[in-house]
């Protein structure tokens, strides 16, 4: 399945841009190019099954601007987003995030962790909205917070990453122990690197720079940059995200995560919370070319297409698309995780930890093999999601 996927190479204490390998492919265009457009949305979130739902939201936006059709999958899209970003959220903090930083305590807090998502609602039978997110909310309360949702978000927003780290000492539950070691070996941001998230999706204007950008430059879905840097997506990287605390380290992004889960499980409130937290878009950039957005579990995912001019009475066809997915950001040769991957040490006892710990928290979509500077492999470690 990796031959397929592709993974990352990451080696901590070689600079950057040799410091990340990624032998990802691009899969979707050369199987898109050519077919009905009727296919080719469910056929995209297939074959990139683990967000699907984001996929086939981003596919079929930019499809339907691009064929001038009735937007069939406006209604649905805030639903689709919700669900699978909770559902991801939750999988990667109660799977992942065990495995890769609990050292010695690994397995007694994945158990914990494992029994805490067997009394999940969303893992559950299937429910209606009205029962399930109510549901859920408590069951965050009781399993993972031990305190309200909506007072949990309230202090974030009011005090910041202090307050979380104050929060996360006091809590008594596998989820508080599991932060704690993960401070442990957190890495501040290397002198004069600074956080830059990626918000192409904020003006029209920004986004038709980076079609363009995409569609005239080979290979730029899988390097891409904006206004010709290196950018990061993630949780910390909403459209409309408040003033909220910048974070000053690799695991604070841990609780951008966990704020968000929080924030998606409250009521629905406009650009607040719930069901209309995320934002997602669709802009025309050029004749019968659209490019779509959604902003899902890792960060901000776009498809770019460009439509061939239909036959008679024939389904139009795909002449070029493009996805850019939020780990070529995360995980660019130049980015911020090979800036850090510079500064740590080959040599120190916590590398393996802190590698593990920038990979929970910008988190690839495919498998971390950790290589020595002079081997091909020195070590693999599976941060990969099925």
């Amino acid at each position: 399945m990796t031959a397929i996927a592709g993974s990352l190479e990451m080696r901590p204490g070689v600079a950057a841009p040799h410091n990340v390998r990624s032998t990802r492919r691009n899969w979707v265009s050369p199987l898109v190019q050519g077919r009905p457009i009727d296919q080719v949305p469910g056929l995209v979130a297939t074959v990139l099954s683990l967000c699907g739902a984001a996929h086939r939201c981003a596919s079929t936006l930019a499809i339907e601007a691009a064929a001038a059709m009735p937007g069939s999958a406006k209604g649905t899209i805030d639903t689709m987003l919700h669900r699978e970003t909770v559902r991801e959220h939750l999988y990667r903090i109660a799977l992942d995030w065990p495995r890769l930083l609990a050292g010695g305590d690994g397995g007694a807090l994945a158990t914990a962790a494992l029994a805490s998502m067997q009394r999940c609602p969303l893992a559950g039978a299937r429910a209606s909205p009205a029962q399930l997110w109510p549901a859920l909310s408590h069951w965050l309360r009781d399993e993972w917070l031990h305190t309200d949702p909506a007072r949990w978000l309230q202090a974030w927003l009011a005090e910041g990453i202090d307050w979380f780290h104050a929060w996360s000492r006091r809590h008594t539950g596998w989820l508080g122990a599991l932060l704690r070691t993960a401070r442990q070996a957190d890495v501040a941001w290397p002198r004069g690197v600074v956080l830059r998230p990626l918000f192409a999706h904020g003006s029209e204007v920004e986004l038709r720079r980076l079609a363009a950008d995409i569609a005239s430059r080979p290979g730029f879905d899988r390097l891409p940059q904006w206004r010709d840097a290196p950018a990061s997506t993630g949780s910390w990287a909403r459209l409309r995200q408040p003033a909220e605390p910048v974070p000053r380290s690799v695991g604070e992004l841990l609780g951008y995560r966990l704020a968000e889960l929080v924030r998606l499980c409250l009521p629905d409130a406009e650009g607040e919370s719930g069901a209309q937290w995320l934002g997602w878009g669709v802009v025309a950039v050029g004749e019968r070319q659209c490019l779509a957005w959604v902003e899902m579990a890792r960060g901000l995912l776009i498809h770019l297409v460009r439509l061939g001019q239909p036959q008679s009475g024939a389904v139009a066809t795909v002449l070029d698309y493009h996805v850019v997915a939020p780990t070529e950001w995360n995980f660019h040769p130049a980015g911020l995780a090979a800036q850090v991957l510079a500064t740590l040490s080959i040599d120190d006892p916590e590398v393996r930890a802190r590698v593990n710990l920038l990979t929970a928290a910008l988190d690839p979509c495919v498998p971390v093999e950790i290589c020595a500077p002079n081997e091909d492999t020195a070590g693999y470690q599976e941060s990969s999601h099925a």
